[in-house]
């Protein structure tokens, strides 16, 4: 079993500032520049969204940042008129008709900001989504042309991840963050802006707070990052964990290792808890020490700003604005860090996904002969393969007549599958030529060779939907009956109407609710719908039961005749009536002929088809 790790998202683990996002700061991308530009070149057919997103987050933020100013204003003729009446200034009063009419101003620019800032979401949504729409296509039609050997090299959880997990925190970066730092940047220069208009000193005092408060936790935000890190990948271990012994809890429960799985739970669970508590009280710091010293900041400006009021060299309202904006300040800095540390892991997942983009496609085919319905001839000249600078198979030459059947026999690694690979084209040739009809393959697109075939696996598979959808998947437009009697012919038919549902039972993603047996009749039964010229046969029988081998096989000599078939076999006794047999070492064909001949020449296939028959005498 091996063990599969999925990506989590920051936001899962982890509170408060720097939080989720100090776990991504170990991402960072080889090439920040370049993936940036790469990335804006999706955004540029969409500038003027971006351009409109632009203005509405700044007049958003202006109108705003101008409230507290406002509001001051109003406190100001409040508290004017209120001690002028205190003192007795002859027709002092609180002048309400004026406080109303800054009020409604005040409730007008919040709804405009409000407002606005809907219209930005809105725009960036849709910008967002769309773009992240074009990165979806482009990786889709990419995944459609890379050459088998991509897939073989890499295992399905990073593929996936790059299309799903990685694009998707590319949205979401492009449809929050992005917004929230340029309102973030307009925010700081607005408030230092009116806390300048306001008082300059009072700005100095305000703005001298915030180096300070980065002196102290810089140290803190270092030791919190080694250990977000440490949780991370705990994390990423113990949903490994999880995940295999899930998958394969029949196998522990098998061979009693329940203990030793609980075991190794109990100890990577401990090594979670240990670093997230940590990870969690050093950051959790943060917050309480940026409240310290912002509350140092506050008393200041507070001792400051009151003698500056008795001086009567600043209004009270003025005051009141500028606490709030003091207030207001360490908000958007604290976003725009963040938010940088955001981008990094944002252009870290643009770069593998651009990394798929960049990988190379199958070589384009060359149409120069069209194969309608073969005639089932094949040639091997020549052939010369290597999955590597290695050649595994040399200087290969075989000649199948139509309607032959082919068996294909062989240790472990002695290039069985390797060869119908080249037959089907998933690997380009290293040298020589591969001839159906006398027609070289890579002289035809693979869309017409491939529908010249039909393979049933030893490994196999059906997708999430209905037994009927699975058969009907080797023709398009398949009526019922083809289906029905393609799955008769395969032995089907009966277990299939056995069922609840019969051929409208739903098969789950692993299509685990019918048996190993009863899988491998419907990828029979598919091949059989298909009725392609030529077949290929992976030990198509090895995981039925005997009585149920003996009517596939029925099925499979009506299927192949008149037609080619290869079949790869494992079990000698299968293939004693198989028109020739290649007898295959090393990526090389050893021998061939019929059974009879072989056996005569009492060479490679006799010995293994006498320990074959020993074994089975002995046993």
């Amino acid at each position: 079993m091996s063990k599969i790790k999925k990506p989590q998202s920051g936001g899962q683990v982890g509170h408060g500032p720097g939080g989720g996002n100090m776990m991504m700061m170990g991402q960072k991308a080889k090439d920040f520049k370049g993936t940036l530009k790469r990335l804006l070149i999706y955004l540029k057919p969409r500038r003027n969204q971006l351009i409109a997103v632009f203005f509405a987050a700044i007049l958003s933020t202006v109108f705003m940042i101008v409230g507290p100013k406002l509001m001051g204003n109003a406190i100001t003729e409040l508290f004017e008129g209120a001690y002028g009446k205190f003192q007795g200034v002859p027709g002092a009063a609180i002048d309400f008709e004026k406080i109303g009419q800054i009020l409604l101003v005040l409730a007008g620019l919040y709804v405009l900001s409000s407002l606005f800032s809907y219209v930005q979401q809105y725009i960036m949504s849709s910008v967002a989504q769309e773009t992240v729409y074009d990165l979806r296509e482009d990786v889709n039609k990419k995944l459609e042309k890379l050459p088998l050997k991509y897939f073989d090299g890499r295992s399905n959880g990073e593929t996936l991840s790059r299309m799903t997990n990685d694009i998707d925190t590319i949205g979401s970066t492009l449809q929050q963050s992005l917004t929230q730092f340029i309102t973030s940047i307009v925010t700081i220069i607005g408030i230092i802006i009116m806390m300048l208009s306001i008082s300059p000193l009072l700005t100095l005092i305000a703005i001298v707070s915030l180096p300070l408060s980065i002196f102290a936790i810089g140290p803190i935000l270092k030791r919190s990052q080694k250990h977000f890190a440490d949780q991370q990948r705990t994390l990423g271990e113990l949903n490994g964990h999880i995940e295999e012994m899930y998958t394969g809890h029949q196998v522990v429960k098998a061979f009693g290792h329940e203990k030793k799985s609980g075991a190794q739970f109990d100890q990577v669970n401990e090594e979670l808890y240990k670093a997230g508590s940590k990870a969690q009280f050093i950051s959790g710091i943060i917050m309480p020490m940026m409240f310290f010293i912002g509350n140092i900041s506050y008393v200041l400006i507070s001792v400051v700003g009151g003698i500056l009021v008795t001086q009567r060299a600043i209004s009270i309202g003025d005051i009141q604005a500028f606490i709030t904006y003091s207030k207001q300040f360490t908000q958007p800095i604290t976003q725009t860090a963040n938010i940088a540390n955001i981008i990094q892991s944002t252009v870290a997942a643009a770069e593998r996904v651009f990394e798929l983009l960049d990988e190379g496609e199958e070589t384009k085919d060359i149409t120069t002969e069209s194969l309608t319905r073969a005639q089932g001839a094949v040639t091997f000249e020549h052939v010369d393969f290597g999955y590597t600078e290695d050649l595994l198979i040399q200087d290969m030459n075989i000649d199948v007549l139509p309607g032959q059947t082919v068996a294909i026999v062989g240790p472990t690694g002695a290039g069985k599958t390797t060869m119908i690979n080249l037959l089907m084209r998933f690997y380009e040739l290293n040298g020589g030529k591969i001839k159906i009809d006398g027609r070289d393959t890579r002289n035809m697109s693979r869309s017409d060779l491939r529908n010249s075939f039909g393979m049933v696996l030893q490994d196999t598979w059906l997708f999430k939907g209905t037994i009927k959808d699975n058969i009907a998947y080797g023709k398009n437009g398949a009526t019922d009956e083809e289906v029905f009697a393609a799955a008769d012919t395969a032995h089907a038919d009966h277990f299939i109407r056995t069922l609840p549902d019969g051929y409208e039972t739903v098969l789950n993603e692993e299509a685990s609710n019918i048996s190993q047996g009863q899988k491998q009749l419907l990828t029979i039964a598919r091949a059989v719908l298909a009725d392609p010229p030529i077949m290929i046969l992976d030990e198509a029988t090895s995981s039925v039961d005997t009585r149920t081998e003996v009517f596939i096989q029925k099925a499979m000599n009506l299927l192949m005749e008149g037609r080619t078939s290869f079949v790869i076999a494992h079990r000698l006794s299968t293939i004693k009536d198989a028109d020739l047999i290649l007898v295959m070492d090393q990526g090389k064909v050893i021998e061939q002929g019929t059974h009879e001949e072989l056996l005569e020449k009492n060479g490679f296939y006799a010995d293994l088809y006498n320990s074959q028959f020993s074994e089975k005498v002995a046993g």
